[in-house]
């Protein structure tokens, strides 16, 4: 069954995976088991790289070696294999692997989507690939809309919006991420695109004191916290012509709680005074339990409140490499004029 599963899976990627190469991307998704027949198993391709992930069980030998096998007669390119079981608590990988399986597991691949280069390690200090395939729409979207703008990134993590959006022509790209270590694989991304220093910028801050301060809001502590403010880095207040916010489902941090379930408004407000007036913001939720027409409606009324109220949106939804039964896609994807 598995091996039927997965040989149907292929077949029916293949005008997309055509149309994908002729767009100059080696990644994608190639099995997507929550709406293909194994849930909580994905198969992704970064180029050289074939990743197998696991999130609800660990895959049985035999079903590896199957996998492997189905692989091996489908893909006619030179590829490494890597396993990571992240069925365990928090999504962390807890197979181990053989040395040698080991040393391609932590090898750098570069990889391309839509002419864009990327590097990706297999396994590495976070948990999550370093480019999330299901966001290619609203790549593509920055990529083609970003001529001459102002961009921020928010949220970047290893900023593959904000180099979209230098590859795109944008005048300036600022990515803004709490994570030193991600931002580090952004420049290398920049680095392969041939992206200077005067066309992108890496901050490294968290998200409420940068986006407060460039939307002209005051910076706070979260309640509860001692009464001594930590020390963040000062900036001045600015607008930009695209504001990508693409927030995790839930962080804390001393000067704020991230929860995308309860308190979307709390990023948005801040994301949309960043954004000029006649601009764009592009803005993300991952948490499958929200529900779409319900979250713009959260959005345009929060808009609506702070003084900004919203001309268009536009939902953009993952491309056919992650098929959906009933169209409720888990990530939800806006492109609101300002």
């Amino acid at each position: 069954m598995l091996r039927e599963l997965i040989l149907s899976a292929y077949n029916s990627r293949s005008k997309l995976i055509a149309s994908l190469h002729n767009e100059g991307t080696n990644a994608y998704r190639l099995f997507h088991g929550t709406n293909e027949g194994v849930s909580g198993l994905t198969v992704d391709r970064y180029g050289e790289l074939l990743l197998v992930q696991s999130f609800h069980q660990s895959i049985p030998e035999s079903d590896l070696q199957l996998i492997k096998d189905v692989y091996s007669e489908l893909l006619t390119y030179p590829y490494v294999f890597v396993y990571n079981d992240r069925s365990s608590a928090n999504s962390r990988y807890s197979n181990r692997l053989p040395e040698h399986e080991k040393e391609e597991a932590n090898r750098t691949f570069v990889f391309q989507e839509l002419g864009v280069n990327y590097s990706v390690t297999a396994r590495h200090k976070g948990q999550d690939p370093h480019l999330f395939l299901d966001f290619r729409a609203a790549r593509r979207y920055v990529l083609a809309n970003s001529q001459q703008r102002d961009v921020l990134n928010l949220f970047s993590y290893t900023c593959g919006m904000g180099v979209c959006a230098g590859v795109g022509g944008a005048n300036h790209v600022v990515n803004v991420d709490f994570a030193a270590s991600s931002l580090a694989i952004g420049a290398e991304n920049a680095r392969l695109n041939q992206l200077d220093d005067s066309t992108i910028e890496f901050v490294h801050s968290d998200f409420f004191t940068a986006a407060r301060q460039m939307a002209g809001l005051p910076v706070a502590m979260r309640r509860g916290r001692q009464s001594h403010m930590p020390k963040y880095q000062k900036m001045q207040p600015r607008q930009f012509d695209l504001v990508v916010l693409d927030p995790p489902k839930w962080a804390k941090s001393p000067f704020g709680t991230v929860d995308l379930v309860r308190d979307y408004a709390s990023v948005f407000k801040p994301a949309l005074l960043c954004t000029q007036q006649g601009g764009t913001l592009l803005c993300a939720n991952n948490v499958a339990q929200v529900d779409l027409n319900e979250w713009i409606d959260l959005l345009q009324r929060s808009a609506k409140k702070a003084g900004r109220p919203l001309k268009n949106i536009d939902v953009l939804t993952p491309e056919s490499d992650f098929p959906s039964r009933d169209a409720r896609f888990p990530l939800k994807m806006a492109v609101l004029e300002v």
